[in-house]
């Protein structure tokens, strides 16, 4: 992941952004989420094509595309709550984090790939 890079244009000059730094960013931002158990891992062809065999960053794929950044997010989530507010609350925190960070607007697609029972 660490060969592609946010590129801004600024008045002073470039900044670039690691897409390392956006997943690590992303990674923390969906811990903080209540209801969710935990990054998931892609189970289903489409899924596994989508995210590749050997995605580095596991549950996520970050993409940048027409000056956005698109975002796939992989979940777990616990039994005891809602799968579908847990994955707009999902959506709201990263997109919340990652434009704060990087100021450009952000797409996130949030793909429930399992279900967490507490024991």
């Amino acid at each position: 992941m660490a060969e592609n890079y946010i590129t801004k244009q600024e008045e002073k000059g470039t900044v670039n952004i690691s897409e390392d730094v956006v997943a690590v960013m992303v990674a923390a931002a969906v811990s903080e989420v209540e209801g969710v158990a935990s990054l998931g891992s892609p189970s289903t062809p489409e899924l596994v094509e989508l995210f590749g065999r050997k995605n580095p960053v596991k549950g996520l794929k970050i993409r940048f595309i027409d000056e956005k950044i698109t975002i796939d997010v992989l979940i777990n989530v616990r039994a005891s709550g809602s799968v579908t507010d847990t994955a707009v609350h999902v959506q709201d925190a990263v997109c919340a984090e990652v434009e704060s960070i990087t100021g450009m607007d952000t797409v996130v697609n949030v793909h429930v790939t399992g279900i967490s029972f507490d024991k």
